[in-house]
């Protein structure tokens, strides 16, 4: 796909840039700094953002979500739930918008996985509710 094209005809330019610029970044440091170190840029630890937020956010919210969804699944590189949930945390305090990034661990085919994903107000931003998996740790923004 045409990067130029695919950014002329993007009525959200500025989104889609955020998105694989802070898709990128969150992989490489995912893939170079050990998980602890990391997890102080995360947000405060054990901690959850309110479950209401004004209209204008959740619209806000879900175009996020759009954007990384779109963009994450076309980057060259791995981008993964974390990845994702990291991203759309990092555009959404840009904006001021409270979040909270949930860490879980859950079974599928015999095997233990893990999963993270975000929620901003009542809705999920990325990766699903998360009713699959058990919450291991809990980041608010």
């Amino acid at each position: 796909m045409n990067i130029i094209k695919f950014l002329k005809y993007n009525p959200q330019k500025r989104l889609t840039v955020y998105a694989y610029i802070y898709s990128a970044i969150f992989r490489l440091a995912i893939f170079f700094i050990k998980p602890k170190y990391l997890q102080k840029c995360w947000g405060t630890e054990g901690q959850e953002s309110p479950e209401e937020e004004a209209p204008w956010k959740y619209r806000y919210a879900i175009n996020v979500s759009n954007v990384v969804d779109r963009i994450c699944s076309k980057t060259a590189w791995e981008s993964k739930c974390l990845v994702r949930a990291l991203t759309a945390q990092k555009i959404l305090k840009k904006k001021g918008i409270h979040s909270t990034l949930y860490l879980g661990c859950g079974e599928k085919e015999g095997k233990l996985v893990a999963h993270a994903w975000l929620r901003c107000g009542k809705i999920y931003v990325t990766g699903g509710d998360g009713t699959e998996y058990s919450i291991v740790d809990k980041f608010s923004v």
